[in-house]
């Protein structure tokens, strides 16, 4: 069982920056892609960003490729997302996921994948 943990959320303006964290109790950290997925009021789950077990692989959605990274400390058991230049339709409950990967170089897009999820954090970016 791994139990996921998101931090960092809140409420910035326009143009600025968040840094959101995601801790895992798993031993095996490094055998899961980690990806970040956002709710929007009124709107469907949607995928954001995911890496994979190494940290050398990424994927992006378009529309914040260029203002979000995703990282990951393995020997820390946490996966970041950094995210600049934010804008008011990145308002959204944000959630951390993990897929169990046959390979650590791996990573998925698609919610099915992933067996573990965090409770979400808020991201509110005011105009």
């Amino acid at each position: 069982q791994v139990q996921l943990v998101e931090s960092g959320g809140g409420l910035v303006q326009a143009g600025g920056s968040l840094r959101l964290s995601c801790a895992s109790s798993g031993r095996t950290f490094s055998s899961y892609a980690m990806g970040w997925f956002r709710q929007a009021p009124g709107k469907e789950r949607e995928f954001v960003v995911a890496i994979s077990g190494n940290g050398g692989y990424t994927s992006y959605t378009g529309s914040v490729k260029g203002r979000f990274t995703i990282s990951r400390d393995n020997a820390k058991n946490t996966v970041y997302l950094q995210m600049n230049s934010l804008k008011p339709e990145d308002t959204a409950v944000y959630y951390c996921a993990a897929s169990r990967m046959s390979s650590i170089v791996s990573v998925t897009t698609f919610q099915a994948r992933y067996d573990y999820w965090g409770q979400g954090t808020q991201v509110t970016v005011s105009s």
